[in-house]
């Protein structure tokens, strides 16, 4: 039986470039090459798609934020759309293009704009291609904070209070330091309880994230709302909920199938036992190893963990999700769960909670990738 053939998309012009690039380092380490023929097809920060590049296999964060570059002897990716599956090229020296062959489906191991956020997803479904992961709508919608705030809360899920700001609006030349006031009674009005998290809406890996700790301090809300522009022009501020974040894996590798969740895990802020004031920032996830570590199922009751994957699920169907996503929720001390945000195509490197909690769930890494792909192949 001929092995079908797979796109590895990873890096892309998103901020999370080279987290997409060591989560698809640990896909192609751990693919079934007994059933797929991997075919790495490598996005620079600038968009150009390359094949031939530097192999991600040989990646790891230990050295450093790895980067997709057009080395010596790696080639351009060309698309003929209208040729769908068949439509994969490589442009040679001399400007001959070479077919890369059939494609049986594409694996788009891609965080954050331009790879998470449908439009990748779009293109492909243009193409008539099978891909891995949620359609056009579920990752738009859950690329941006604030629209998958309104799918929950119109389907009935409870979401942490918050606002969202258009920082088009406001003076970028004073860093918003004039719009501080402003921002300060926008808050009191929502009446929004300290401490806030200042977030850009589209963006991800809690990049431009700053937490606001002090009261009616205008400076500090704008400087944050400064932080998170560079990354977006929508920001929200949202109330810090007193509550255990909680994330839960979401399976459905068909479209139309009934999705599964997985025990929900926990990110432990270990330097919050030394009474560090410690959030779950980007050097937490990915940079301090001594920072944090994954439990899987989270310390909590039966109960309370049932709820979590039940929302999980009603989540994930709410926003129409199919494929796979991880669902971060904060858990109170009283049990009520509330969605923080989904993310459609999370963290994947063999450590990351998606893989992790299905681990615990009992289906190995392999397994996993096996199951997603399976899943779409015609």
């Amino acid at each position: 039986m001929a092995k079908k053939r797979i796109v590895v998309m990873y890096g892309g012009k998103a901020d999370e470039h080279s987290i997409s690039c060591i989560s698809a380092a640990g896909v192609l380490r751990a693919f079934d090459t007994e059933r797929f023929e991997p075919i790495p097809v490598g996005i620079t920060k600038a968009g150009q798609w390359i094949v031939g590049g530097e192999d991600p296999r040989g990646w790891n964060m230990a050295e450093g934020l790895p980067v997709v570059e057009k080395t010596a002897g790696a080639r351009d990716v060309v698309l003929d759309v209208a040729l769908g599956q068949d439509g994969f090229f490589a442009r040679n020296e001399d400007g001959t293009m070479e077919s890369l062959g059939h494609v049986d489906a594409v694996l788009p191991v891609l965080h954050g704009p331009y790879g998470e956020d449908g439009t990748i997803q779009g293109l492909l479904e243009m193409m008539n291609v099978p891909y891995v992961g949620c359609g056009v709508l579920a990752s738009a919608a859950c690329m941006d904070k604030h629209y998958t705030k309104v799918l929950l809360a119109a389907a009935g899920i409870p979401v942490a209070p918050g606002i969202t700001i258009d920082a088009r609006t406001l003076d970028l030349d004073s860093k918003f330091a004039t719009n501080g006031d402003d921002l300060v009674a926008q808050v009191e009005s929502a009446g929004l309880e300290y401490p806030l998290f200042v977030k850009p809406s589209r963006a991800g890996s809690s990049f431009g994230v700053t937490k606001v700790e002090h009261a009616g301090d205008a400076a500090e809300l704008a400087a944050a709302v400064y932080a998170a522009y560079p990354h977006d022009w929508r920001i929200l501020i949202e109330q810090g909920i007193d509550a255990r974040e909680i994330e839960c894996a979401v399976l459905c590798p068909k479209a139309g199938d009934e999705p599964k969740a997985s025990w929900p895990g926990e990110i432990v802020l270990d330097k919050r036992a030394g009474g560090d004031d410690q959030f779950y920032d980007f050097d937490s996830k990915y940079m301090d190893a001594s920072a944090s570590h994954v439990e899987v199922p989270a310390n909590l009751p039966d109960d309370v963990l049932e709820r979590v994957r039940e929302t999980a699920v009603k989540a994930f169907k709410a926003v129409d999700g199919t494929g796979l996503s991880r669902v971060d929720t904060f858990v109170t001390a009283d049990g009520e769960v509330m969605v923080n945000e989904i993310n459609t195509m999370p963290g994947f490197t063999p450590i990351s909670m998606y893989p992790k909690a299905w681990e615990a769930t009992g289906v190995s890494y392999t397994d996993l990738i096996t199951t997603l792909v399976e899943g779409v192949l015609r």
